[in-house]
């Protein structure tokens, strides 16, 4: 499995409403950095079924909004009950979801 498709695996377990970052899916994964993980990510669509509009960077702003096209990804965490305030969402760190801790050593991609 290559980088992009473990990257895939993690961010598909997301659950709906929660969000992470991009340095906790790099850290997880202890393959590279959070950097390598939005070019991962820039390389999926919609169509894949990866719902990389939950992933924001490390301070909860929506950085990954202009892949998704003016404000999609901005509806899309909306519709799942994400307050958003000028691109920055507004509760991030108590809907932070943290791979290390949920998905532990069994992760299995």
């Amino acid at each position: 499995m290559d980088y992009h498709e473990l990257v895939f695996a993690v961010v598909r377990r997301i659950p709906a409403g929660r969000l992470t970052n991009y340095g906790a899916i790099a850290d997880f994964l202890a393959l590279g950095s959070s950097r390598m993980v939005g070019w991962a990510l820039n390389n999926c669509s919609l169509a894949d079924g990866i719902p990389a509009h939950r992933v924001l960077n490390r301070k909860g702003e929506l950085s990954g909004r202009n892949h998704f096209g003016p404000g999609v990804m901005e509806k899309m965490l909306l519709a799942e009950g994400v307050q958003i305030e000028d691109d920055w969402a507004v509760d991030f760190k108590a809907r932070f979801w943290d791979p290390a801790t949920e998905l532990g050593d069994d992760f299995e991609p």
